[in-house]
């Protein structure tokens, strides 16, 4: 058993399968990254994404255009975001509370939409056609280099925007006044606000880029990984990806690190599921293992971390 684990873990296709199961995750990590920064926690990334994956289906058959459907998953999840801002942040409604209700809404409404504006139940696979689902590129010079064209090469559009999209947010984050102004509502609202930062417009631009980064997962999710919609299909990746913003320190290169680590853990999951002898019902906790082992990681670092810092502190006297 092992020997063949052992081979199927060095093969490219499983490289290949890591970074495939690793975009959507990445993208919803990313969105909970910019959040996190602007002091907002969207624990709504789930339903987000199962909305947005649906609707990124209606709109690409409705057109028969994978671009316009991903455009429309984006602003489903811009909208739903910003629903999410206005109950938390108008209403003063717990944001953990209203990220629970987006989650619903993508747990059971979705069906619901479903059955409403196409009859059917459960799934999108009659609509589905090769023109609506996103496209695979093939990198010119990389695909033609042994074993790396094979592993980074061939992968749909979404792909390598996700990792693109780790370099431009922390550039928005670390270059731009936009940036500054989010970490700085984060860090410390009143003394933004004392600075004359709008803090009500930061978190409402915050919480929408959010909404749209879970958007363009919830479209890869149904219109490339599932090339289609089924309810269930996202299986908790929005929850990872609060997992994965977490253990990456809230940062974007960070969270893409980690994000590997859960598309390692995932893709190890479908490729041990195949082998003799090894339990489906253990291979199935693979991700949620791997999920507690990091946070109790990150937890301990956290707290060696704050150690450190306090005992370099001076202490004062009374």
């Amino acid at each position: 058993m092992w020997s063949q684990l052992l081979d199927t873990i060095l093969k490219t296709e499983f490289l290949f399968s890591v970074i495939r199961i690793t975009a959507p995750i990445l993208f919803a990590a990313l969105g909970a990254v910019i959040a996190e920064k602007a002091g907002v926690t969207n624990i709504g990334l789930e339903g987000i994404m199962m909305i947005s994956a649906l609707f990124g289906v209606l709109f690409s058959y409705w057109t028969q255009s994978w671009l316009v459907g991903v455009l429309g998953a984006m602003f489903i999840g811009v909208l739903l975001g910003l629903m999410m801002g206005f109950f938390a942040l108008k209403l003063k409604t717990d944001i953990i509370l209203a990220g629970i209700a987006v989650n619903m809404m993508g747990a059971g409404g979705t069906i619901f939409l479903l059955y409403m504006f196409t009859g059917m139940r459960g799934n999108t696979g009659a609509l589905v056609s090769p023109n609506i689902l996103i496209p695979t590129v093939n990198i010119p010079l990389i695909k033609d280099i042994p074993i790396l064209g094979d592993v980074l090469s061939g992968h749909a559009v979404l792909t390598y925007v996700a990792f693109l999209l780790v370099w431009l947010i922390w550039l928005l984050l670390y270059r731009t006044p936009l940036g500054l102004n989010i970490r700085a509502v984060g860090e410390n609202a009143n003394a933004a606000s004392s600075v004359g930062v709008s803090v009500l417009k930061i978190k409402y631009i915050a919480i929408a880029l959010s909404g749209a980064l879970a958007g363009f997962g919830g479209a890869f999710m149904s219109m490339y990984y599932s090339q289609g919609w089924n309810s269930g299909m996202v299986a908790g990746r929005g929850f990872i990806a609060l997992a994965a913003q977490a253990m990456g320190r809230g940062e974007p290169v960070g969270a893409m690190f980690s994000s590997l680590l859960f598309g390692l853990a995932q893709a190890l999951r479908t490729k041990v599921s195949g082998l003799q002898g090894v339990s489906s019902y253990l291979v199935s906790l693979i991700p949620y293992v791997v999920t507690i082992l990091g946070l109790v990681i990150y937890a301990a670092s956290t707290i060696k971390r704050v150690k450190k810092i306090k005992a370099a502190q001076p202490e004062v006297k009374a």
